[in-house]
């Protein structure tokens, strides 16, 4: 179909329209950036041509050369019979206004701590300057770890990570940003390398898919790294040992701000004691959590 359609396409029109019935007629999911089939093609279509994501309108007649044209068939292809998420065709993933290098040794970002980042984690935060040492533990890509210290302006931050793979990833995020002298990348399985370190702010974005749904993941998600995703049968292995020791690795009035999906009702039954409260988001108030050191003691 796609070598069939190249002498009948033209312009970037054609080429989207081609995409979207593409897309659909493979029943592609998006949840990686894009939300529908026509920004998921606009977007691959305006990256691979170099031109501006967010002027589509002004080129959508715009011929194109032959190679240009076999260029953007080829990552459309690729995006349908390979279900390989967009972020990983282009090597580059969006947290709002942020953009980060990502291949298949990370997971592809996407986090509701990075909204929450952008009000300085107000009200729980009253003076962003008083937060001086901070922890970014599971930081894959160094996404979260990035943002932080651009919210952050006084702040030091140590980016955690099991995987040595995530790590040379985050590293190269790190050193575009300019944020080496900021930011130190840590190997560590959770706290375990961080010795009697302690920090005003911990956030972390864990594994949290328990093995349901594991089973039932579509495609485009089994190109990401297992170990980013899965924490045991119930989605709250990680948790469970960030829960243990985090109380350990902050400061008088630290506080720990943790991602759990759609574990909500798992964790308030498993922890019944805890007083979490529960973040506002764009998704809802299920799916980040708050615990201040005080209240993690007896953890």
């Amino acid at each position: 179909m796609f070598s069939e359609a190249h002498p009948q396409l033209h312009t970037i029109r054609d080429l989207l329209r081609f995409a979207v019935s593409q897309f659909n007629k493979a029943g592609l999911h998006f949840g990686h950036g894009s939300a529908t089939a026509f920004d998921e093609a606009a977007y691959l279509i305006l990256k691979t041509l170099y031109l501006p994501l967010d002027q589509l309108e002004p080129f959508l007649d715009a011929r194109l050369t032959a190679t240009e044209c076999k260029q953007i068939l080829g990552i459309l292809e690729r995006r349908v019979h390979e279900r390989i998420p967009a972020a990983y065709l282009t090597h580059e993933a969006w947290l709002g206004e942020f953009s980060f290098y990502v291949d298949k040794r990370v997971i592809i970002p996407r986090s509701f701590i990075a909204e929450l980042l952008q009000t300085q984690l107000s009200p729980w935060i009253t003076d962003p300057n008083d937060v001086t040492m901070a922890l970014d533990l599971c930081t894959g890509s160094g996404c979260l770890a990035i943002l932080l210290a651009h919210a952050f302006e006084n702040v030091q931050i140590d980016a955690a990570d099991l995987s040595k793979d995530a790590l040379a990833v985050a590293k190269k995020n790190v050193q575009d940003y300019g944020l080496e002298h900021r930011i130190e990348l840590i190997e560590s399985d959770l706290f375990s390398s961080l010795k009697k370190k302690r920090y005003d702010l911990i956030i972390s974005n864990p594994p949290y898919v328990n093995a349901e749904s594991m089973q039932q993941l579509p495609q485009e998600y089994r190109h990401e790294p297992g170990s980013a995703l899965a924490s045991g049968n119930d989605g709250l292995d990680a948790t469970r040992r960030i829960l243990r020791h985090a109380a350990q690795h902050l400061t008088e009035d630290g506080i720990l701000i943790v991602e759990i999906g759609h574990n909500r009702d798992a964790l308030e039954q498993a922890y019944p004691q805890l007083p979490f409260t529960w973040l506002e988001t764009s998704g809802g108030d299920e799916f980040v959590f708050l615990l201040q050191r005080e209240q993690l003691r007896n953890e």
